[in-house]
């Protein structure tokens, strides 16, 4: 490996790592400096859902709307990936982490200062466009360094991610109570510059990734790129499915909880609560991908998503609350299966793009599903039934899985 590999083992990058004694406190610094990162980010993503009550009564939005300021978001997040991993061919991942996090903390910055709804949606937009940066090139320097040890590791990036989801949405929605949501956003975009400098100093520098060949040894497989690239197309399918019902139910979970009579603050805690379930699923599923294979996990975790949307929308307040860790597990448990399958499945062996390509359709889906199935689905008959359709794409999971388990046993 010559190209773009940055594994700190001695044989890419040993003028900056040195003996192998050193390879596991670098990667330590690594994971641990990428997690805070990424949690910030999906604390930043997750942010939105406990302000969307405030925006409809601040701005008189309806569900189309609120679905849209949202997408904004996660459409700039999507969108801008390929073009955020070109730039890092340029920069160096390292600088483009560090500025996409300062684009995201003044995006949030900027909304809290926006005066209207058109204010709102273009700093939400900038924000997201910060955002983008994140999920490809974190992943693909978690790849790099742990090389074929990674899936653990992904699962542990992962994990830190919905440790952000937990912790900044319930927070938010403890401030609401007490201060101006102009006022919460400023002290969100304060975070990401503290973040931002931690990781300008912390992660490790590594080489500028050129292009990648396609030098991989499957790629001398007869046969080996066309099925990488049937298999990389379901695994894509999959994770678009999985991204369009979890925003797709989020969108509704606050005007659910607030029909069962929960007041914001509440709405915020509840939000904590699915999101600490999701952490663990992530860091228990990348796991259980491991030792039972991607298949049984991911049909079991989508199916358990569909049964517990359901649940929540059927109980009262209280067992609704007690529901939403396990919802959270099965919501976010095929995320860490679906990303520590990306490198294996990675047409020609290029991580860094398989990457790149996986989070622009997958979350890109989710930007156009959200706006123009679900809120006017959700306008039309209701939060209620706008979360059981979330629930029904959930379990459109498993016949795909089905058919794509089969290049997943015979990859090379």
């Amino acid at each position: 490996m010559t190209t773009t590999t940055a594994e700190p083992d001695g044989r890419a990058t040993g003028a900056t790592d040195g003996a192998g004694d050193t390879r596991a406190p670098r990667r330590t610094r690594t994971l641990a400096t990428i997690g805070v990162n990424h949690a910030l980010h999906d604390g930043y993503t997750d942010l939105i859902y406990v302000l969307l009550p405030v925006w409809q009564v601040e701005f008189g939005l309806g569900y189309v709307a609120l679905a849209l300021v949202r997408s904004l978001y996660v459409g700039a997040l999507a969108g801008l990936q390929m073009p955020a991993t070109a730039l890092a061919r340029t920069l160096g991942a390292r600088a483009v982490l560090v500025l996409g996090t300062l684009l995201g903390a003044g995006g949030y910055a900027l909304a809290g200062a926006s005066g209207g709804v058109t204010g709102l949606c273009v700093a939400l937009a900038l924000s997201g466009a910060g955002s983008s940066t994140q999920h490809p090139l974190a992943s693909a320097v978690i790849a790099r360094t742990y090389g074929t040890g990674a899936r653990g590791p992904l699962g542990t990036y992962n994990f830190a991610g919905d440790l952000g989801k937990a912790a900044l949405p319930a927070l938010a929605g403890l401030l609401l109570t007490h201060l101006d949501w102009r006022l919460v956003l400023w002290l969100a975009a304060g975070l990401g510059v503290v973040v931002a400098f931690g990781v300008a100093t912390l992660l490790p520098r590594e080489p500028v990734p050129r292009e990648e060949a396609p030098a991989r040894p499957h790629a001398a497989v007869p046969g080996a790129g066309s099925t990488d690239r049937t298999g990389f197309g379901l695994l894509v399918a999959v994770g678009m499915l999985d991204n369009a019902a979890r925003p797709a139910f989020l969108l509704y979970l606050p005007f659910l909880l607030q029909e069962k009579g929960a007041v914001l603050a509440t709405v915020g805690v509840a939000f904590g609560l699915a999101a600490v379930g999701g952490a663990l699923g992530k860091a228990i599923f990348g796991r259980l991908g491991e030792r039972f294979g991607v298949t049984r996990c991911v049909i079991l975790s989508e199916a358990g998503t569909a049964v517990a949307i359901l649940l929540v929308v059927a109980l009262p307040l209280a067992p609704t609350l007690a529901v939403l860790p396990l919802l959270g597990l099965m919501l976010n448990g095929t995320s860490s299966v679906l990303y520590g399958t990306v490198p294996e499945l990675a047409p020609h062996g290029r991580v860094e793009r398989a990457f790149a390509v996986f989070y622009t359709w997958t979350l890109g889906g989710s930007a156009v599903a959200t706006p123009l199935l679900y809120g006017p689905l959700g306008d039309a008959v209701g939060p209620r039934w706008a979360a059981v359709a979330a629930a029904a794409t959930a379990f459109a999971v498993v016949p795909i899985m089905l058919v794509l388990s089969p290049h997943l046993a015979r990859k090379p």
